[in-house]
């Protein structure tokens, strides 16, 4: 970060407005400064090289290079956060999973379309994404690129522990709950994919994300997982082998229907100023499960999860938050370790192990 201490964003935009208003509403922030704008991707990568940048916010239809490819481009010569801005529609919520394989680290919604003079209504949503995304550590995806893999930012690094006592419950886990935020996409696409077909227990699964990128979230998560992935719904069956993940704009929640734990939703309103709230989603669980209930808490910013991690924790789960090294913002696990209710700290690469080991007891 410059010597003035502020966040040093470039603004990049097809459409003259629309760079105008982001910039606006950037520069009415005293922690952010605007550095440049750019009309396209062409222009970003020749803006990146003179102002060096601190983070990017790229649209992502233009001309001469679209967002995706000069976000491909960015993660091969200077790999640096990267927020898409992507219109809310079923097209742009395909390409806003792939921007995030491809390593960007948030991504925000325009309200109308792609020329929008609706964007001021998500002014401070975009402020803060571009806060926490400012501390973000960014994971280019070599397996993609062939890029290096970057050094993590000079942010002080928690070491990692392990339980060295059995938990307090030490009976079975019926079901495990996972949280995340920030980076959350690009974790779960890997964690779950590893988890093996017959996966003995249900998992729910809570990420903060728009109504209209869930479905293909969680369709993109079934096309690469061994285990069958579904955007929830109310009144569907919670089984082995089967990830349930949170609608957008609806809270997630478990209940006993005819002896048998099935989906709810809930519409009651944002929790820590999100819906869906991982927070709500573990209470539900720990209401129908008590102890005998896997936590998982990845990568975010903010601290949702961690009051319904202290309500399981009180009635014995085991609580696993994901290490600092390998998330991209160690927010909501770092709130969840400092409330002194995680068991284990664990990259991102060791946790699929620890949930088989824990779950087959």
């Amino acid at each position: 970060m410059p010597p003035n201490g502020k966040i040093r964003v470039l603004v990049v935009d097809d459409s003259a407005l629309m760079r105008q208003f982001i910039s606006d509403i950037l520069n009415s922030d005293p922690r952010i400064e605007v550095a440049g704008t750019a009309r396209d991707g062409k222009d970003a990568l020749v803006q990146i090289k003179t102002l060096n940048p601190d983070l990017v916010t790229m649209d992502v239809e233009m001309p001469n290079m679209d967002g995706l490819k000069a976000l491909e481009e960015i993660m091969k010569i200077k790999p640096l956060p990267v927020i898409m801005v992507s219109s809310l529609t079923q097209s742009g919520a395909e390409t806003t999973m792939r921007a995030l394989a491809l390593g960007c680290v948030d991504f925000i919604g325009k309200p109308s379309g792609t020329i929008s003079l609706n964007i001021r209504d998500i002014g401070q949503e975009l402020i803060n994404k571009v806060i926490a995304a400012s501390t973000a550590r960014v994971i280019a995806r070599p397996g993609i690129f062939g890029a290096p893999k970057p050094a993590p930012r000079t942010l002080p690094v928690a070491p990692d522990f392990r339980r060295m006592t059995p938990p307090v419950n030490t009976g079975r886990i019926d079901i495990v709950a996972i949280a995340s935020s920030t980076g959350g996409p690009m974790a779960l696409s890997e964690l779950i994919p590893k988890l093996p077909k017959k996966f003995p227990v249900p998992i729910v699964i809570t990420q903060h994300m728009p109504k209209e990128f869930t479905p293909s979230f969680a369709k993109r998560l079934n096309d690469t997982s061994e285990i069958e992935v579904v955007e929830g719904f109310d009144g569907l069956s919670l089984k082995a082998g089967r990830a349930v993940v949170a609608p957008g704009g609806s809270h997630l929640i478990v209940k006993r229907r005819a002896g048998a734990a099935v989906c709810g939703l809930s519409d009651a309103p944002p929790v820590l100023s999100v819906k869906p709230a991982a927070n709500i989603m573990f209470l539900s669980v720990a209401d129908e499960y008590g102890g005998n209930v896997l936590c998982v808490i990845l990568t975010g910013m903010g601290r949702d999860g961690t009051d319904g991690a202290v309500a399981l924790k009180r009635k014995g789960a085991y609580v696993i938050a994901e290490s600092q090294k390998t998330c991209v913002v160690y927010g909501m696990p770092k709130a969840a370790v400092d409330a002194g209710v995680v068991d284990e700290v664990l990259p991102l690469n060791e946790i699929p192990d620890a949930m088989v080991r824990l779950v087959k007891g």
